[in-house]
């Protein structure tokens, strides 16, 4: 994997826009394998396909690629709200792999897959519709809230000069692929427990850590009234699955 980018992909090109969608994803079919299986290379698929640019010819598997210039954010900007929400519903719904650039440096500053069943409804936000003078008024996009994506979740490929050891990056793929086997909804709460875990800011931490975040998860979660039990029960799925480690009564540590 090299992280240099090819200027010359987009030689016949004047746009930045476009310049920097020929030069990321002329990287990506060059350089990126399938994070699911391993295959070696990634098929880049027909253009103006919603949510979709690549396919691995081995598995299947589906990706989107987002590109921005300079580090990543809090969030990373995408097409139409409608259509990713309908999208990550789907049952082929798309990994997410996303770069950030220096087109100057003509170089790839950071790479990661997000793998698809870590999107939720709550993970896309919704833009503000365009105004009645702009060319598509009415339309409405949507951002990807890539700093609400657990740690689990974002899968680092390159971060500054180091690459990241392709069995790794498998490994840690196929870590929470039980997740896609879930249902949305307790997809969702899963997910939620996760970055209150993060949230804690502590490597080994307590239920009385946990407990904390109980008003939140109430809000997010209105219907249900039982929030300390479900926070036990996502614990002890979480400690199950090896992504927890039971240090002692009530204390765990993140795996």
């Amino acid at each position: 994997m090299d992280t240099h980018l090819d200027l010359s992909l987009a030689a016949s090109y004047t746009s930045h826009s476009q310049i920097a969608r020929v030069v990321t994803e002329g990287w990506v079919a060059e350089n990126m394998y399938c994070p699911r299986c391993g295959c070696s290379h990634l098929t880049h698929l027909t253009a103006n396909r919603p949510v979709a640019d690549f396919a691995c010819p081995h598995c299947g598997e589906i990706f989107e690629s987002k590109a921005k210039q300079g580090p990543f954010g809090r969030k990373i900007a995408d097409g139409a709200y409608d259509t990713m929400i309908r999208r990550i519903h789907e049952s082929d719904n798309p990994d997410f792999l996303f770069m950030s650039y220096d087109l100057a440096a003509e170089r790839v500053l950071g790479f990661l897959v997000v793998p698809k069943h870590f999107f939720v409804d709550s993970l896309i936000e919704k833009r503000k519709p365009l105004g009645a003078d702009a060319r598509r008024a009415g339309w409405t996009g949507c951002s990807i809230l890539l700093d609400e994506v657990p740690s689990y979740g974002k899968i680092e490929i390159i971060h500054g000069s180091r690459i990241a050891d392709k069995e790794d990056v498998c490994r840690c793929y196929r870590k929470t692929d039980f997740l896609a086997a879930m249902k949305l909804s307790s997809r969702g709460w899963l997910l939620d427990v996760f970055r209150c875990i993060e949230d804690t800011g502590k490597e080994v931490f307590t239920l009385q850590d946990m407990y904390r975040f109980e008003e939140r998860l109430q809000i997010l979660h209105p219907d249900n009234h039982t929030i300390r039990a479900k926070i036990r029960q996502q614990l002890q799925l979480l400690r199950d699955r090896g992504l927890l480690e039971f240090v002692s009564p009530g204390v765990y540590r993140k795996c």
